[in-house]
């Protein structure tokens, strides 16, 4: 990468664009064959990693192709003296490191804004899910992006990882994934004065006013909880509810929750497929039992699928049921951290005010969701919420000209639109006397 960058940063933008625009249309050919590998890596349905997956894929490059078209620098007239304008230059070699819920989309989402500036990475994919970065490699090769350029390095990241994190010609870390291990990051790349983006965890609350619809939120809910099995750092899956329609909004959620079709990933009809390991669904079931033992009230699910209800190829799998519980204990721990399944929890709340603290009282503020028909609560609430990103009446939308990233522990620095293109470039100011 150190030796591909002196070439790649003085290629024109014009030409970085037209070989991402090359790759976006090679990984759109082989969507299928993409999402199929997305099914088998985390378990998650063919028929999401068709639609959602590796379409924003696609839109990654395509968008930053065109943006780095587009760019343009300041210039301040010094009194007629002097000229002052700022060039943006490429920081080098980028370590992009993306976590196993989203494989190929979030590390694109880190890949394309640094090649397009000009520089060149390495990037390392969760070590649970490689087969979609492996396969992205050769599409990368077929594209005809120089050798260095684009670096996918497979390993643990205790050692790959780390390894970037430290490495002293390695001077920008993009890292999605874990609050723990994101400040390990930040302690340890702090001692090389890199400069670094932390996309971490979130347990986001999803508010639901009096005056909200209860039918069209319970769908949004729906959506927001239980897609990608809950394994979304931006799921919504804490939800308050004003008090005078919590038994409504509970019986309409609970009743769309028992029609979610779970099954085989790899059927396209499926809408709920498998937990990511063994290891995850553990985690998924100790949460479901330590709120049960603390007396919440499960109104549907709160162990594993049986496995007579799963086809035969998948009754070893890792699935876990929807979930919705209602009545937990404010001290659960279930409320505070991140779950990272399909478990949904309902409070209650009387006032306004009562909504927004309890939003806030998490140690993440990553993104929230609100539901009301009343404009002026919703801008009103929307700016007291600690939160990096809030939906009105809606649940992740997407526009990548936005900025996104968490405040508190879920991290620091923003990615999308000129954020990204700003965080993986150096500003140089130029002085020219007149």
């Amino acid at each position: 990468a150190r030796r591909a960058f002196p070439a790649w940063s003085s290629t024109p933008a014009a030409e970085r664009s037209a070989l991402l625009l090359k790759l976006a249309d090679l990984i759109e050919k082989n969507l299928d064959v993409l999402a199929k590998a997305e099914a088998i890596d985390n378990g998650k349905p063919i028929g999401v990693a068709r639609t959602v997956d590796i379409p924003r894929v696609v839109a990654n490059f395509r968008f930053f192709a065109t943006a780095i078209l587009h760019t343009r620098s300041e210039l301040h007239d010094a009194d007629g003296k002097h000229l002052n304008y700022t060039l943006r230059k490429p920081r080098g070699v980028a370590g992009l490191i993306s976590p196993w819920n989203l494989p190929l989309y979030l590390l694109t989402w880190k890949i394309a804004p640094a090649i397009a500036t000009g520089n060149t990475c390495v990037a390392k994919p969760s070590e649970v899910t490689p087969m979609t970065a492996f396969l992205f490699s050769k599409l990368v090769i077929e594209a005809g992006i120089p050798p260095g350029v684009i670096n996918i390095v497979h390993g643990q990241g205790l050692r790959t990882g780390a390894a970037l994190v430290t490495h002293v010609d390695v001077p920008t870390i993009s890292f999605t994934g874990s609050t723990g291990v994101g400040k390990w990051i930040s302690e340890n790349a702090g001692a090389h004065l890199k400069r670094i983006s932390l996309e971490l965890g979130g347990k986001n609350p999803l508010i639901v006013f009096e005056d909200a619809d209860v039918d069209a939120a319970a769908l949004q809910a729906l959506r927001a909880s239980m897609s990608n099995q809950g394994q979304i750092c931006l799921c919504g899956s804490r939800m308050l509810v004003h008090k005078s329609i919590h038994d409504r909004f509970v019986a309409a959620l609970n009743e769309r929750m028992r029609w979610i079709k779970v099954g085989d990933p790899l059927d396209g009809t499926t809408e709920f497929g498998a937990l990511v390991s063994e290891a995850h669904l553990k985690k998924v079931e100790s949460y479901a039992e330590l709120a049960k033992s603390q007396g919440a009230k499960f109104i549907c699910g709160g162990a594993r699928v049986p496995k007579d209800k799963l086809p035969d190829r998948c009754k070893e799998g890792y699935f876990f049921s929807p979930t919705l519980i209602t009545n937990v204990p404010m001290g659960c721990r279930i409320l505070h951290e991140e779950v990272f399944g399909p478990i949904a929890t309902v409070e209650s709340f009387e006032t306004e005010a009562d909504a927004i603290l309890s939003a806030n009282a998490t140690p993440y503020g990553l993104a929230a969701t609100l539901f009301t028909s009343n404009v002026s609560r919703a801008h009103r609430v929307a700016a007291q919420l600690d939160a990096g990103i809030v939906w009105v009446n809606c649940w992740m939308i997407r526009d990548l000209r936005t900025p996104f990233g968490g405040t508190k522990e879920s991290g620091v620095g923003r990615e999308g639109g000129d954020d990204a293109i700003r965080f993986f470039t150096e500003p140089k100011n130029v002085c020219v006397a007149i």
